[in-house]
């Protein structure tokens, strides 16, 4: 079949992965301007070089055997290594978190800056309408989002799932980047904050494997607090963790070189338990870590099983 990908984060592209080894079609879209999603890194420029920050997923876990055969081949690539300062079995991307996403990405030609509106069908055909650009026709569409944007896409066209995608909320959160001229007093590079406090994790991403560039800092807000404080200024956010960091530390923190602040709406996803969605006689799927829980393995997961359903395996 033609099939169009809705999504080209790590569920997207595990799901076009696992077809194109079927005999697929395929054809990705995503709104984003290159691959990461929420592994995506984001880089500023400081007086003393280039500073980089993972400031959407930290780190992953391998733990599925599926997910471990596909990990050892990113490992192997140089894409990917441990990181134990987030724990034993903690893996991040090298030189960034999007890494790995990247090395799928670039296997197929995605299109990028293509934020698919509406999803229709004419008869036994599909039609993605895309935003500023030609509309794209295929047999069968994988909606490849965070809950909440699948079920809006899906809502007009199968109601049924949308109220599946509606039900499972996706937790928001603030991240605040800092770069130093000098590294911070503490030799600590990760810890998580306690429940119901503002920072809910701390990491000197510098630190890192692959990392270059001066002391660089990635702050999160815990899900409450950031939920509380979601329409809050970036300069208001900022101003916050950064004096939380200071605390935890028990020091005043030098002057950044640079700053700033990301408000990810859709961060840490529910657990909708079903592994992935698929209608044959619609050939509508659904894929995401909100399917299965929130970890890269399991947005992972998601898209290969739901390749597998598909295909009727």
């Amino acid at each position: 079949m033609k099939v169009g990908i809705v999504g080209a984060g790590m569920s997207g592209l595990a799901c076009a992965e696992a077809l194109a080894a079927q005999g697929h079609t395929l054809t990705l879209l995503d709104k984003g301007r290159g691959a990461g999603g929420r592994m995506s890194v984001r880089r500023m420029a400081t007086p003393l070089g280039e500073a980089a920050f993972d400031h959407g997923a930290q780190y992953f876990t391998i733990r599925d055997p599926q997910f471990q055969a596909r990990a050892a081949g990113w490992i192997a690539a140089g894409c990917v290594a441990p990181w134990p300062a987030a724990g034993p079995d903690a893996y991040v991307g090298t030189p960034g978190m999007n890494a790995p996403v990247r090395q799928m990405a670039a296997a197929f030609p995605v299109q990028w800056g293509a934020r698919v509106t509406r999803l229709s069908r004419e008869g036994e055909t599909w039609r993605l309408d895309v935003e500023n650009a030609d509309a794209v026709e295929v047999d069968a569409v994988v909606v490849a989002l965070p809950a909440e944007q699948a079920a809006d896409l899906t809502g007009p066209i199968a109601p049924d799932m949308s109220a599946q995608a509606a039900a499972t909320r996706t937790q928001p959160c603030w991240t605040v980047m800092a770069a130093f001229a000098e590294r911070l007093p503490t030799p600590t590079d990760s810890w998580r904050g306690a429940d119901g406090e503002p920072l809910g994790w701390a990491a000197r991403n510098v630190s890192k494997p692959g990392r270059t560039g001066p002391e660089s800092w990635v702050l999160q807000g815990g899900p409450d607090w950031s939920r509380e404080v979601l329409e809050w200024t970036p300069e208001d956010v900022t101003s916050v963790l950064l004096a939380a960091l200071a605390t935890r530390i028990g020091a005043d923190l030098p002057p950044p070189v640079a700053q700033g602040a990301h408000r990810w709406r859709y961060a840490r996803s529910g657990a909708e338990g079903s592994g992935a969605l698929w209608d044959p006689e619609l050939r509508l799927g659904l894929c995401g870590d909100w399917l299965i829980g929130p970890r890269v393995e399991a947005a992972w997961l998601s898209g290969t099983i739901l390749a597998d359903r598909v295909s009727g395996q």
